[in-house]
């Protein structure tokens, strides 16, 4: 993806109190107003997500369900040491 809001230094120009040259904007910066520059933003997007590799169903049901089961797995641990925790403290405090 093209970084449109990249500084350029290149160096020619000495105007700086340190000499180090003054950083130039990009081009496309200060181009266009923000309707073109949105739109070129969403152009963007596009060619990026033309670049994804989209899973299967398959694979994409496979992963759910491994997410799925993960989540329920953690879930009933906290649920279980929460229980755990709150039946100890009731015999310990009453």
């Amino acid at each position: 993806m093209t970084d449109t809001n990249a500084l350029v230094d290149d160096g020619s120009d000495k105007d700086d109190k340190n000499g180090k040259g003054a950083k130039k904007r990009s081009p496309n910066r200060s181009r266009g107003n923000v309707f073109s520059r949105l739109a070129l933003f969403v152009r963007q997007v596009v060619a990026e997500l033309r670049k994804v590799i989209w899973p299967t169903r398959k694979e994409l049901v496979a992963y759910t369900t491994v997410v799925v089961v993960f989540v329920v797995i953690m879930a009933s641990i906290v649920a279980g040491l929460d229980f755990i925790f709150t039946r100890a403290v009731l015999f310990v405090f009453g």
